[in-house]
């Protein structure tokens, strides 16, 4: 009888301990709801934290295949899965950040053209991306409950000076479903070092 009992005991036990791991390992996101209106401001830093946005995303248009709006009032056109398709700082011909709907432990790959509008370079990235995890994390606009990624690209391009540009990136970042959008990167770049960017402020239409 006192067998059964533990046996019994330590049934219950596994049963609690999966029920309490269940909402991590089973949470999922699907596509962002953007709508014209929505406004992001972020800041980017090199170094030494900062709390100043400096990038500063507002909503235009939205449609099926494409969202459209400003980036400190210059041209921001983005995918329906906020992939930074042209933006005053760049051009991308196939960015996947973001592949929905998230879950941890999914995993894609993504080759994109890009084109560095600060000092002109261009060329091509292969990048693997994974879901890594589904944590909070703190930004300077408040605390989210997120999903975080991990990516690394191989890059090959060339210079304005013609000089032969090949390494790798790696970057993590967190997506917030409450945001909807990235609400923290912190990318190593071989050539630009590492760069942090967050979300400081931010208003969604209802």
């Amino acid at each position: 009888m006192r067998e059964s009992n533990m046996k019994c005991a330590l049934y219950f036990a596994v049963l609690a301990l999966a029920a309490l791991a269940s909402p991590a390992t089973s949470q999922t996101a699907t596509p962002p709801v953007v709508k014209t209106g929505d406004r992001w401001q972020f800041v980017e830093y090199y170094g030494i934290a900062s709390a100043e946005p400096n990038r500063d995303w507002v909503v235009t248009s939205v449609t099926p295949s494409r969202i459209e709006g400003t980036e400190n009032g210059g041209l921001l056109a983005l995918t329906p899965e906020l992939g930074v398709l042209e933006s005053p700082r760049n051009q991308n011909s196939n960015p996947k950040a973001l592949s929905f709907p998230l879950e941890i432990g999914k995993q894609w790959r993504f080759t994109s053209e890009w084109v560095f509008k600060v000092t002109g370079s261009k060329g091509s990235s292969i990048a693997d991306v994974e879901v890594v995890g589904y944590e909070k994390v703190r930004v300077r606009a408040g605390d989210f409950d997120a999903f975080k990624l991990t990516s690394k690209a191989s890059i090959r391009g060339i210079s304005t000076k013609n000089s032969q540009i090949e390494g790798e990136v790696t970057s993590t970042y967190w997506y917030a479903p409450a945001a909807r959008t990235i609400v923290k990167s912190i990318s190593r770049n071989p050539y630009i070092g590492v760069s942090t960017v967050e979300l400081v402020r931010f208003q969604l239409q209802p």
